[in-house]
């Protein structure tokens, strides 16, 4: 279905598009990215052309590629000039009806046959095919950002999408040297909706007053093997994004309580303080501030650490129970999405499973809340004496 040929529309200028964009382009397609923003497009592409140039100063291009690239790039402020893509990316923001409106008109300028996907992180992929006519040839194509660097690529069919087309996305996204996964059409996918705890129950354990925010962090890095702690990540992340990804997934699985958000990431984003983007968040970022000392206790550590991983492993196991992904592709999509140090379901059977739901057991106990139930398979596992892998 798709070749080099193909030509590829990117909708969204901004930093996840333009992402996008150089990615297909570096794989030899055209590209027409498209923006109703005229200073936006031309923002796109002088920080397009300062990026590349970086990457032929430090080697990591030639300078014949950086000319590919830039050549193979179309910046364009009408819609009409995606007429001839025959895959066009939506990336703008993450509003359904503001999707479903784009689709909807791009339906009347595309040909028959054009690919239409949305890289939106949690919204449906069914609701957005909704509004097309052609909702069969609607799917998700999930990019992580920054698109150029991030591996991972979920794709996603809805109810609706025809299985050879996922299949043909899914090749083709490959040929970009992309590693993609195989989603159902369920809130936040795998990846944004088994790393809600790791936000989630890192913020419990703060404003239960365990732990404050440094040595959260530190337990999780030190102890853990994270590359970053929660607090740090949703700082880097903005809470514009992540508070919002947190809530939406909450919202669509009808108020589940294991997604309920914290106040206290609320009250940032009601403050405007978005994290790093804005100088301050749960951190300051402010030059002369500085990040309060982690207390290194070993045996806090150890249980913030256990803690946070058990219910991590228990909302993978629970994407593998619900027939969400494959156990493959959900380990893929947490060690390439966002560089967790293990694969979780292989995380969990050198724990040993028993291990896992005792701590789960125990969570539910003490709190008495419908949070911490243990997913069934974890519990049918340990009374078969079953592994993951």
């Amino acid at each position: 279905m798709f070749s080099k040929n193909s030509i590829i529309g990117v909708i969204g200028s901004g930093a996840m598009g333009s992402g996008i964009a150089q990615v297909a382009a570096s794989a030899s397609h055209n590209v027409l990215v498209y923006d109703n923003n005229q200073n936006a497009l031309a923002k796109a592409e002088n920080n397009l052309k300062s990026g590349l140039q970086k990457l032929v100063e430090k080697q990591k291009i030639s300078a014949e590629k950086q000319n590919e690239i830039l050549s193979n790039i179309q910046f364009v402020h009408e819609l009409t000039s995606l007429s001839s893509c025959h895959l066009i990316i939506e990336a703008i923001v993450e509003n359904l009806e503001v999707k479903k409106s784009v689709f909807s008109e791009l339906e009347k300028i595309v040909s028959p046959n054009c690919v239409l996907a949305s890289n939106t992180s949690s919204l449906s992929i069914t609701s957005i095919a909704g509004a097309c006519a052609k909702s069969e040839r609607v799917l998700g194509i999930h990019f992580f950002n920054p698109a150029t660097l991030m591996p991972l690529v979920e794709i996603i069919g809805g109810i609706a999408s025809d299985e050879n087309i996922v299949s043909s996305a899914k090749k083709l996204i490959d040929s970009w040297e992309k590693v993609t996964v195989i989603a159902k059409d369920t809130p936040g996918f795998i990846v944004n909706r088994v790393a809600r705890p790791f936000y989630s129950e890192a913020l419990r354990i703060y404003e239960e007053g365990i732990a404050d925010m440094p040595t959260i962090d530190w337990a999780m890095k030190e102890i853990g093997g994270f590359k970053m702690g929660a607090f740090e990540l949703m700082d880097l992340i903005g809470h514009d994004v992540n508070y919002v990804v947190t809530e939406t997934v909450w919202k669509q699985f009808y108020f589940d309580p294991k997604f309920k958000p914290a106040l206290s990431q609320k009250r940032l984003l009601e403050a405007g303080f978005l994290g790093r983007k804005s100088g301050r968040g749960f951190y300051n970022y402010a030059p002369d501030a500085k990040i309060p000392e982690p207390k290194k206790d070993v045996e806090l550590g150890n249980l913030i650490f256990k803690r946070i991983l058990a219910m991590l492993i228990n909302e993978a196991a629970d994407t593998l129970y619900l027939n969400i992904a494959s156990a493959a592709d959900i380990d893929l999509a947490m060690t390439k999405g966002v560089n967790y140090p293990k694969g979780l379901l292989r995380w969990a059977d050198e724990l040993g499973i028993e291990t896992v739901v005792n701590e789960l057991n125990a969570l539910n106990h003490f709190y008495e809340e419908d949070r911490y139930r243990t997913s069934p398979i974890l519990k049918k596992m340990v009374n078969e004496k079953k592994k993951f892998y």
